[in-house]
């Protein structure tokens, strides 16, 4: 089992809504010409890395930069046409039919990987097996470890509009997930022992599950990591077999976990001739999943939005973005701060 202490969206396409300039001052250099051009994909990781990525590309490197706000399949598309250079997020299976459309174009490469792994998982609180004193909870499942194990503990879960069966939260109407967790859900033959509850919004499932948490309550059901939710409560992941490609399809129902999504960042290959010093920060730039994790928990306790995590990140974690760069593209990002 995986314990955790600590976005998935509908993607439709659109034309890019806004272009703006990720203001500030350069360094002088000739390089400042040159404008390396980030799509915003509009979801918080994404946007994050993008205006930490363009605060060190601009005031470490000198280039100009421009954030264009866009869709994620979008973003593909502007890197292969030539009006973006950096997409700083895309799920490796998700996206992986415009992804592979692109870089068999030559207009775009894959730049490495932004942060790993983004995972979905099936997940109960922590307390439930292994207790927790501070609170007076006592154990109630100390042998649950795998999905398996699932329909003699259905009771504790108990549905309230159906107390024949318990209860699973399952994520967002129109996610792929809603079909793939049904599926799965028949595989493992909890359909028998379990309703499926699909809350209306990720603000619902969420609320699910930490209402719960507060209360000391037991809670099942799909989330994924990063997110602050899982910053805020103890959940433990279920065991499920290893995901296999073979497995995963409709005709097996999604027998397996969810696979592990590597989310790379990609750039347009004129980066090699315009902006090589550019594309070697974008290789060596990986944000560990922790940092994320308190990034997403920090936007939700502050109120602020992702482009204002920027320099609270390169503030509280130069050990991290500072094995990224050159010493003297460090002390530039250090005096902008």
């Amino acid at each position: 089992m995986r314990r955790f202490s600590f976005c998935m969206t509908a993607l439709l396409l659109a034309t890019v809504l806004v272009a703006t300039a990720f203001a500030g001052c350069s360094p002088s250099s000739d390089t400042s010409d040159e404008v390396i051009r980030f799509a915003d994909c509009a979801w918080d990781t994404q946007t994050f890395m993008v205006y930490v990525a363009a605060f060190i590309v601009e005031h470490g490197y000198g280039y100009g930069t421009r954030i264009d706000v866009t869709t994620n399949v979008v973003g593909l598309k502007a890197i292969e046409i030539g009006d973006i250079d950096v997409h700083m997020e895309m799920a490796n299976i998700a996206l992986k039919e415009p992804h592979d459309a692109l870089i068999a174009t030559g207009m775009g490469e894959d730049l490495g990987v932004c942060y790993t792994p983004m995972t979905q998982l099936w997940l109960v609180p922590t307390y439930m097996i292994e207790g927790d004193a501070e609170r007076g909870i006592e154990p109630m499942t100390p042998d649950l470890k795998s999905v398996f194990d699932m329909p003699q503990y259905w009771e504790l879960f108990e549905d309230p509009e159906d107390s024949s069966k318990g209860r699973f939260y399952s994520c967002i109407p129109g996610w792929q997930c809603v079909k793939t967790n049904q599926l799965k859900m028949e595989a493992y033959g909890l359909d028998e022992y379990y309703n499926i509850m699909t809350p209306g919004s990720d603000t619902a499932l969420a609320t699910s599950m930490i209402s719960a948490y507060e209360k000391g309550e037991p809670w099942f059901g799909y989330y994924w990591v990063p997110t602050w939710v899982l910053g805020k409560v103890d959940m433990t992941a279920l065991e499920e077999p290893a995901w296999t490609e073979e497995l995963w399809n409709e005709e097996n129902k999604y027998a397996c976990g969810y696979p592990r999504e590597d989310n790379y960042i990609i750039g347009a290959t004129s980066l090699q001739e315009r902006a090589p010093d550019v594309r070697q920060f974008l290789l060596d730039f990986n944000i560990p999943l922790d940092a994320i994790n308190t990034m997403l928990v920090y936007l939700q306790d502050s109120g602020k939005d992702a482009p204002e995590a920027a320099p609270w990140f390169l503030t509280r974690y130069e050990e991290v973005w500072t094995d990224w760069v050159p010493a003297d593209v460090a002390e530039r990002v250090k005096a902008a701060l």
